[in-house]
Order: structure tokens, then sequence, then C-alpha cells
């Protein structure tokens, strides 16, 4: 199938490489033309103005977004607007908020183009073992699609969660509870280092002996794993801690519908009190950020 990936940042590339290795017809473009550059060496069709990608592109046409959440966006529909022509189809694959989706897709609805929203999970490592996908829109727009969500996507690894909006909700939740369980796992070593143990602790090991038949086994663990095997104690990055604002909408839709959710709510204020204190556990936090997304870490030298 033929698609075109706007934003070839840490995510969007990868997925313009799985798409060509799956055997899609990626039209690639971004702000940085460089990147383009990159993506056509491996087979994408390069495009360096927005018109250019609708021209190459065969009707309907199919835009994948992939940029940041915001004005960003809402610019570049703009432009697409003018261009694009009924039947073709819009979809926004960044992180979100699932109002955003439902305005924008009456908007390009005024010109009958279609909008499908899709929460993508993955990280870095997506281009290798595939994207969760959480996806919203039209029934009939998302089969068009499947064989592109089929290709991105691990084995059962995509789901149509509901109408406009719905993949973003869904993906506002699942980085909610990612919040609460980092922060779970960053307070537990932040305790193991506080112990009378810690000297004899290696923490690589340990998180290694959690991922073998215990309860609290899981990917961010092996995550840890590797992040302790190349600095044991996580001495080359401070403890700031970013959020990109899943975190906030979903303790703000916990508030709008009246659903008790300390835990995530406790771990967003604890991202924001890492910003002016340094810790271990925080630390822990900032290197999984780092390991699954290639989130930017604070150096310790850095001020």
């Amino acid at each position: 199938m033929q698609i075109a990936m706007i934003g070839l940042g840490r995510m969007g590339m990868n997925m313009a490489k799985r798409l060509l290795i799956g055997g899609h017809e990626v039209v690639a473009f971004n702000r940085t033309p460089s990147k383009t550059d990159q993506l056509v060496k491996e087979g994408a069709i390069g495009a360096y103005l927005i018109k250019e990608v609708v021209e190459k592109l065969s009707p309907p046409r199919i835009i994948w977004i992939m940029l940041p959440a915001g004005h960003t966006i809402d610019e570049h529909l703009i432009k697409f607007k003018e261009i694009l022509s009924t039947e073709d189809i819009v979809i926004d694959g960044g992180n979100t908020y699932y109002k955003d989706d439902i305005r924008r897709a009456e908007q390009l609805a005024e010109k009958g183009i279609k909008f499908m929203d899709v929460g993508v999970s993955g990280g870095i490592w997506g281009l290798k073992s595939g994207y969760c996908l959480m996806i919203g829109g039209e029934k009939e727009t998302y089969q068009y699609l499947e064989s592109i969500f089929r290709t991105l996507a691990p084995e059962e690894g995509y789901l149509r969660c509901g109408s406009v909006g719905a993949g973003h909700f869904v993906k506002m939740v699942h980085n909610g509870i990612e919040y609460g369980l980092m922060q779970a796992y960053g307070e537990g070593f932040g305790i193991l280092e506080a112990s009378p143990y810690s000297e004899s602790f290696d923490y690589a090991e340990i998180a290694n002996l959690w991922n073998r038949g215990s309860v609290v086994r899981s990917w961010l663990l092996e995550l840890i794993e590797n992040a302790f095997g190349k600095d044991a104690k996580l001495s080359d990055i401070r403890g700031y801690v970013e959020d990109s604002g899943e975190g906030r909408w979903t303790l703000q839709q916990a508030i709008e519908t009246g659903v008790s959710a300390p835990v995530i709510a406790l771990s967003l204020m604890r991202r924001f009190n890492s910003r002016v204190k340094d810790s271990f556990s925080d630390k822990v936090v900032a290197i999984l950020r780092r390991e699954f997304g290639g989130h930017t870490v604070v150096k310790a030298d850095q001020k």
C-alpha cells in the first residue's frame, strides 16, 4: 500500500523503515531535509514540500502524521486540508489529546477527508519488535488501512478501540499506567540503594532475577537490567524526569469523571518534584524513559 510518513523523528523514521521492509511504498517528508534524504537511501520516495507529498500519492491518499502534539499538527493539517481531496485519509500517530482528535476530524470532514487516530507504543524498539497500535475512527477506514497496521504491529498488536479519539484515549491511559509502573520500580530500587546491603547489591542481577518467574517481571525490568549493566549506580545522569503530557491528561480525565487514581497522580507529582530534587529513584525512572523511548536524560554534570 502507498502511504506518506510526515515527521521522521525517533518513532516516525523507524515506522517508515518497517513499512518499507513490509513492502509498502513510503513517501517521506520531514522539516529537516537530511532525514528525508536518509530514508530515500533506504527505498522511500522523497518529498520536500507538503505539495509534493500529495502529488506523489495516488488517490485515495494516505497521510500518516508523526509530529509533536499541539500547534505543529494543526499547522500541517491546515495545509493538507487545502490540497487533499474527498476520501483521502489522514492518520495522527503522535501523542495527541483525544479531544483534539474529535475537533480535527470534524474540520477535515468538512471537505470529505477521513481521519484516524492511532496511539503508538513501542518506542525505539518498535522497528524490530513491532508497535502496539491503539486505533480510533470509522470501521470501514480501519479495515481499508489494516494491511498497514498489520505490518507495523506484532501479532495481535493492533486494535480498533472505537470511534475517533478512542485510540488516543486508550494510549493516554496506557501512559498513565506507565507512569505508575515506572515510579514503583524507581521507588523499589531507591529503597534498595538506601539499605544497609546496598554495597553488595548488583541491581542488574536483581532486575534479571525478578524477571525469572516473579510477579513483578516485565519488559521494563529488562530495560532496567540493561541500564544498570551500563552504569551500575546511574552515576552519569541526574534524576530529572520530564513528562510529555499524557500523565496530565489521564489525571485530568480521572478528575472529570470522578475516578480515583492516586498512583498516577502521585507519580506525576513525583516527576515535577524530580526537577528540583535529585534522587536515585528518579534516576531509575529517567533512565527507563531513555531505554524504551530514546528520551533525553540530563547528565550529572549538567545544571
